[in-house]
């Protein structure tokens, strides 16, 4: 987006527990509890103008994010009525004394021309956190720690992430939407131990992609599991990238071990580019010709 005189383009950086939030995103008239609905309600509290919020990474119900950014655009007059307009960070201290526990502003600036949350962005940066210790979750994480009831192999696990790896079409990966392709590049698919003397067998995936379909990151991770206890093949990751709908072998891991960690942006003078680039819907021949 262009600035101008009359209107300007706020980033927020922010993170919130989805626990108790049927997802971001504002579902029409309806009172669920949702982290963009609560979120533009108390911004409109403090600028008096209607807002509307674009996000990086539209977040399932139950998950988590602690890096998580939007925009929104609003009249210039209405930062100078609420004396914003010198200072942005002015809403961080506002927004909090506004906002529930569950959800808070990091940080509020004047976005660069060319920023837009969502096509502007490079990759997302997700985390996976899971137990399978007998007692679950150490109590002080269990609204971020998922509990896998089975034992798992790690190297495994990891062996099915690296075919994961690179552009696919991840179709039996994600939930169907007219019209949204499902090819993606996943840059990064690392499984970690973390176990500690009070959270044993507790494990972490980290995931990367240019963006992710929906519950993507989560049918990754049930994808690892599944071959990790033993239950599927070392071929089964190979199989799944062969079919052409979602599909119905592959379990979703709980929500609530799910993070958004992170989410990267090009230089300024890039970022209408990178937007305008996004923007373009994939297609299989840009698999063939990354894969050629």
């Amino acid at each position: 987006m262009e600035q101008n005189d009359s209107v300007v383009r706020i980033r927020l950086d922010l993170a919130y527990d989805g626990t108790n939030f049927h997802g971001w995103a504002r579902q029409g008239d309806s009172d669920l509890r949702t982290v963009q609905r609560v979120l533009e309600d108390a911004l409109e509290l403090v600028l008096r103008v209607p807002v509307s919020l674009t996000v990086a990474g539209r977040t399932d119900a139950g998950v988590h994010a602690a890096g998580q950014v939007a925009h929104f655009d609003v009249p210039v007059a209405a930062l100078d009525t609420r004396s914003i307009a010198g200072d942005p960070g002015t809403l961080v201290r506002r927004l909090a004394r506004l906002l529930p526990e569950d959800v808070r502003v990091h940080a509020a600036s004047v976005a660069p021309d060319g920023f837009d949350a969502r096509f502007s962005a490079l990759r997302r940066h997700y985390v996976y956190r899971l137990t399978t210790h007998p007692r679950g979750a150490l109590p002080t994480r269990a609204i971020d720690t998922a509990h896998w009831p089975k034992q798992i192999d790690r190297a495994a696990m990891q062996a099915c992430a690296d075919v994961l790896v690179g552009l696919h079409d991840f179709a039996a990966f994600c939930k169907h939407r007219e019209g949204a392709t499902t090819i993606r590049d996943v840059q990064k698919f690392q499984w970690h131990d973390v176990s500690t003397e009070y959270e044993p067998l507790t494990f972490e995936a980290h995931v990367t992609a240019d963006a992710f379909c929906w519950s993507m990151v989560r049918s990754l991770v049930g994808c690892c599991l599944v071959v990790g206890e033993g239950k599927r093949s070392q071929e089964f990751p190979g199989e799944l990238l062969a079919e052409q709908a979602r599909s119905s072998r592959l379990p979703v891991a709980p929500a609530k071990g799910l993070s958004l960690v992170a989410v990267d942006y090009p230089a300024d003078s890039e970022l209408a580019d990178r937007a305008e680039l996004t923007r373009a819907k994939r297609d299989e021949s840009d698999i063939g010709f990354v894969n050629s």
